[in-house]
């Protein structure tokens, strides 16, 4: 009989990415086979994104075009996951009745067993409020029959937690993810062990706030008392492990420890996606940031001296409710202080449950547009000024593709780079020499050094 083949569509963060990849793992351990023409699956899992109201809105009409697809084939069976699911599982349910498997955030781990009750059932819901992270260590050895999820296995991705205490009016986490809870700190090591021993390069440690790790629950075997800064130093030293980054953070909890870590881990990144969300204090307040301007700029001080090189990038919501004309303008200045190198900019979209959502003072769709593409623009100058400063520089590169005539790599600053290749040796994961030749908004273009050069 043969084996049952499977197509996951994956909306969102990098938590979601990473979710997929363990389903992806847990189906291929029961005998699925991975497929990239959804046409062909017997499963097609949907792992959803509600951070924001596109993101909600793309999986909605993705299923309705299922819908159809069901139709042809009734032996289709349909899963929604993820964030969308965990907040409106039943609503989908009586929504879209062609669903077969509702499961929430934290329930992906019994998804094979979930499915397997599909023959007794002909829906299942699941939806746990266990927020939990079991052990749970990556299988990188599946043959092409079973070929993972990832595109990249030279690099992963590795959830150290999840969950948000914060509650930033604005933002459906802590309602689709739970509240913060850690990894214990041997679960990580023994993951990324695994991960460094079956060929990856670099890791990047995930969270909603990694900033705040350790700090609401036991996360080592022997102490209470463990860091982020800690934590990061014990996986830098895992001997074959050459480049560690990590995302995402929260301003009002970035250390000290931490910030001097980039001073002092080697092999630590000199790139920090730091989000703001608003230049002006009075916005920061009605999105419960609970951190001023002033507090923000005093942190990106203490990186640069601690790394002068960092790449820093953000996050930037425009037209959030009650913001004034003198509001994005302080949003806009302190784009010019800080010269961030990029950054994620999102017009403000109501989110069911959340308390801006009932805020009144809602700005005009159209003067949001007008707002995000001015900060747009001038983030992409500023970028590009940046990015110009490397023409010249020689950098070491880490190989993501390599195609035909040409290789695309990364710096360890995230930078992407363009690269004619004239030699056909190079695999993903090796790390080159490259010189900068030229600069766009967001990529550059590098030249290979001859051996002798390097």
């Amino acid at each position: 009989m043969p084996n049952k083949s499977f197509f996951i569509k994956t909306f969102g963060c990098q938590m979601n990415e990473r979710d997929s990849e363990i389903m992806a793992q847990l189906l291929g351990e029961r005998g699925y086979v991975e497929t990239g023409d959804s046409d062909q699956a017997d499963l097609i899992i949907l792992n959803t994104c509600s951070i924001r109201a596109k993101a909600e809105q793309k999986v909605m009409s993705l299923l309705g075009v299922l819908r159809k697809q069901k139709k042809r084939n009734p032996g289709l069976k349909i899963c929604v996951a993820g964030c969308v699911a965990q907040r409106e599982g039943k609503q989908i349910i009586e929504r879209m009745p062609h669903v077969d498997l509702v499961i929430g955030t934290q329930s992906i781990y019994q998804l094979t067993d979930l499915l397997d009750n599909l023959e007794d059932r002909p829906v299942v819901t699941m939806l746990s409020d266990d927020y939990q992270i079991p052990p749970f260590i990556p299988d990188l050895t599946a043959g092409p029959e079973q070929k993972q999820h990832s595109a990249v296995p030279f690099k992963k991705f590795l959830t150290i937690m999840q969950g948000c205490n914060n509650y930033c009016s604005y933002c459906v986490v802590p309602f689709t993810r739970g509240r913060e809870i850690s990894r214990k700190v041997s679960h990580i090591l023994d993951e990324a062990h695994s991960l460094v021993e079956a060929g990856v390069k670099e890791i990047t440690l995930l969270g909603q706030n990694v900033n705040s790790y350790g700090k609401t629950n036991v996360v080592s075997d022997d102490t209470d008392d463990y860091s982020f800064a800690d934590l990061l130093r014990a996986v830098s030293v895992i001997p074959g492990l050459q480049r560690l980054r990590f995302t995402t953070s929260n301003p009002k909890d970035l250390s000290d420890d931490l910030m001097r870590c980039f001073a002092e881990v080697e092999i630590l990144c000199p790139q920090f996606h730091l989000p703001v969300q608003s230049g002006s204090n009075r916005i920061l307040s009605l999105m419960n940031r609970k951190y001023s301007r002033e507090l923000y700029l005093e942190k990106v001080a203490a990186l640069r001296a601690y790394r002068p090189e960092i790449a820093l990038t953000t996050d930037m919501i425009v037209g959030f409710p009650g913001e004034t004309d003198h509001d994005f303008e302080e949003t806009m200045s302190l784009l010019e202080e800080v010269q961030y190198h990029g950054s994620f900019s999102f017009k403000y979209s109501d989110r069911p449950g959340t308390r801006s959502s009932e805020f009144t003072d809602k700005v005009d769709e159209a003067l949001k547009s007008d707002r995000l593409r001015i900060f747009q623009a001038r983030q992409d100058a500023i970028s590009l000024q940046h990015n110009e400063r490397y023409v010249g520089r020689t950098f070491p590169v880490m190989i993501e593709k390599v195609a035909q005539g040409s290789i695309v790599g990364r710096t360890k600053t995230n930078h992407l780079v363009h690269i004619a290749n004239t030699f056909n040796n190079f695999l993903p994961g090796e790390i080159v020499s490259v010189r900068i030749i030229h600069a766009g908004q967001h990529s550059l273009r590098g030249e290979l050094l001859d051996q002798d050069q390097q």
